[in-house]
């Protein structure tokens, strides 16, 4: 098949969950391109082209790191294609990181629309990405007994009503955020809320949660394909990321470790409520962090983690993600036009 990656950029790519896919499905032979969100290109009486970089399929390719080297080398290839030659779009870039380059936050998503009207599998299902497209707000259209209490809100006396009524002690956090940036817990003993308050909604909608005692023992990321828990030789695609000493937000990119996880019967509760919407949105591939019996955020635009399965143990799965992209396009050539995106998008 032919895919195309939609990446942020690719000369600033890092190694992680989009290269190790990528190699995937290098090796096993399929035509892997590469765009960053400035790669579009539309005319009105044309198909949409994109500015592609491959990495040549005879290029032996061992690894992700060494996948990554070649797409950013300098023998990749460059081409304009036409996308309607493509089999998949998958779009993975992660707006939450385009700083100082608004114009590419939903870039991805937007032609993502135009490309899956020229009948292009999109993965995820572009439309739903567009309504999922804020994380966070998405997240609170999940059932309420999985959750923390929170608000969402840019109006400072209802943040700190919200604090008293949580005894003094919440997580405060941009709506529009990843990675831990501007995260802050928030307990009796802050001087500065009302600075940390207006700092944040300068910058937008503030959401409020109440401050889970168990993320002291990390959270949890379980990795969902079409709407279920990844499973492969009896492991499944769960990793705790625990913080470092003194920080309580566990995301990797701030030192948090990799540990092992088991899939607890209140994750399952989670996942089994979670699973439906996702299913009828066209969400292929889905991250869901847990802190015990509660979901504390869901990862729908470029979820990761994949690549630090090998430090826990763990098979890497990119193949599980690529044979389930495979089973996708066969189905949609044989039902031709049959099936919407957004149930192929979901489909086993």
């Amino acid at each position: 098949m032919k895919i195309c990656f939609v990446l942020n950029d690719i000369q600033s790519e890092g190694n992680g969950t989009s290269s190790a896919l990528m190699c995937m499905a290098h090796q096993r032979g399929h035509d892997v391109y590469a765009m960053g969100v400035g790669d579009f290109n539309f005319h009105h009486d044309a198909p949409i082209t994109v500015n592609a970089t491959q990495v040549p399929k005879n290029t032996k390719t061992k690894s992700p790191a060494k996948f990554l080297e070649a797409l950013q080398g300098s023998k990749a290839r460059k081409k304009q294609i036409d996308s309607t030659k493509l089999d998949v779009l998958f779009i993975r870039n992660n707006p939450t990181e385009e700083v100082g380059r608004q114009w590419a936050e939903q870039a991805g998503v937007a032609f993502g629309r135009m490309i899956q009207q020229q009948d292009v599998l999109v993965l995820n299902d572009a439309y739903a990405l567009s309504h999922a497209f804020i994380d966070k707000l998405y997240f609170e259209e999940l059932p309420q007994e999985i959750k923390p209490d929170s608000i969402v809100t840019r109006d400072k006396d209802q943040l700190l009503d919200f604090w008293e009524k949580q005894n003094k002690k919440m997580v405060l956090k941009p709506l529009e955020g990843s990675g831990g940036q501007d995260v802050y817990l928030i307990d009796e003993h802050e001087k500065n809320v009302n600075q940390i308050i207006e700092h944040l909604s300068s910058q937008g909608y503030v959401i409020a949660q109440e401050f889970l005692p168990a993320v002291k023992d990390g959270d949890v990321r379980v990795l969902l394909l079409n709407g279920k828990v990844m499973e492969k030789d009896g492991e499944k695609a769960i990793i705790r990321r625990v913080a470092g000493e003194g920080e309580f937000r566990s995301n990797f990119k701030l030192g948090a470790t990799a540990d092992s996880s088991d899939l607890t019967p209140e994750m399952q509760r989670i996942v089994d409520l979670t699973a439906p919407k996702l299913i009828r949105d066209g969400l292929f591939f889905v991250g869901l962090d847990i802190v015990k019996d509660k979901l504390i955020e869901i990862n729908v635009l470029s979820p990761g983690g994949m690549e630090r399965f090998k430090d826990i143990g763990l098979p890497p799965f990119t193949d599980y993600v690529i044979e389930a992209i495979e089973r996708k396009v066969e189905y949609k050539r044989v039902y031709k036009g049959q099936l919407s995106n957004r149930t192929l998008a979901t489909m086993d």
